[in-house]
């Protein structure tokens, strides 16, 4: 994909069109402070934004939208089922509360957050339900391995058209990267930045003093030229803007070799297959 300027989009795999550039809202507090966030990214040219009913800032969110002066058809509106409110009823009725929230007719992607292990396919077929109805524009699963994708493969009759997973330099996972391409799934990174664990690292380091740019900015570079959409998460204003600005600038092929080799298996969050027990520690503590 041509990787010219912020409005750029991708078309997934049922010809719906998505930025590939978006706010990622996590830890966003609701009212003023999500608020303000996605203000200052709808000013710097963003046109996709990332929340969960998980994060409990929908209802901020939909301020922000309904109190914007862009146009909603220009908008791209993500949000996801949290895993206590999966199974086939519960998740139609999880995502009416998170559209009713957000305050919107129609919510652009719906996601499953994590692949609970029972209900991952009863969940599935209730995304199907949606998209089917004309409720969403797209239907897609966060955190899963390829035989969470295969499972539902066998048992839906909609494959993801997108598929979000903590993505960075450190966890690159090339071959599900590859498996999606083959499988027409888009994918899509939350952590691109590691929570700031890797904005230290002196490869990347050498590479964007050659660009004249920041690390999170070769980062973010990084992910588009490897056709992974991303949504960078910030507050601030500053950021938010120098995280928009990674498009006058091109990595090289080696550059990009070079990044793709601190892949060590890395997570800040929990393993695909192992997030029931992180959730429960949590909790607990």
């Amino acid at each position: 994909m041509k990787i010219t300027d912020i409005h750029g989009k991708i078309t997934l795999s049922n010809g719906v069109k998505m930025p590939y550039l978006g706010l990622g809202v996590y830890k966003s507090k609701d009212g003023k402070e999500v608020k303000n966030a996605i203000n200052y990214a709808l000013d710097a040219g963003y046109r996709l934004i990332d929340t969960a009913s998980f994060y409990a800032n929908e209802e901020g969110v939909g301020e922000a939208i309904k109190n914007s002066s862009i146009h909603r058809e220009e908008l791209f509106i993500t949000t996801k089922v949290w895993n206590d409110d999966q199974g086939y009823e519960n998740t139609l009725k999880a995502f009416e509360v998170s559209r009713q929230k957000l305050n919107l007719d129609y919510i652009d992607l719906y996601l499953i957050h994590w692949p609970v292990p029972d209900v991952l396919e009863e969940t599935w077929q209730a995304l199907e339900k949606l998209y089917k109805d004309g409720k969403v524009r797209a239907i897609g699963v966060c955190n899963c391995l390829q035989h969470q994708l295969e499972t539902i493969k066998k048992s839906g009759t909609i494959m993801p058209m997108v598929l979000q997973n903590e993505f960075h330099p450190k966890l690159v996972q090339q071959e599900l990267i590859d498996y999606c391409k083959k499988e027409n799934i888009q994918y899509q990174a939350w952590s691109p930045l590691m929570r700031g664990r890797i904005l230290d690292n002196k490869t990347i380091a050498k590479i964007a003093e050659k660009h004249d740019k920041s690390i999170a900015q070769v980062i973010i570079r990084w992910d588009l030229q490897k056709g992974v959409l991303t949504i960078p998460k910030s507050v601030h204003q500053q950021r938010i803007e120098d995280n928009a600005n990674v498009f006058d600038f091109e990595l090289t092929d080696e550059e990009i070799k070079t990044i793709d080799a601190l892949h060590n298996d890395e997570r800040t969050g929990a393993h695909p297959d192992h997030f029931m027990e992180h959730f429960a520690k949590k909790s607990k503590a």
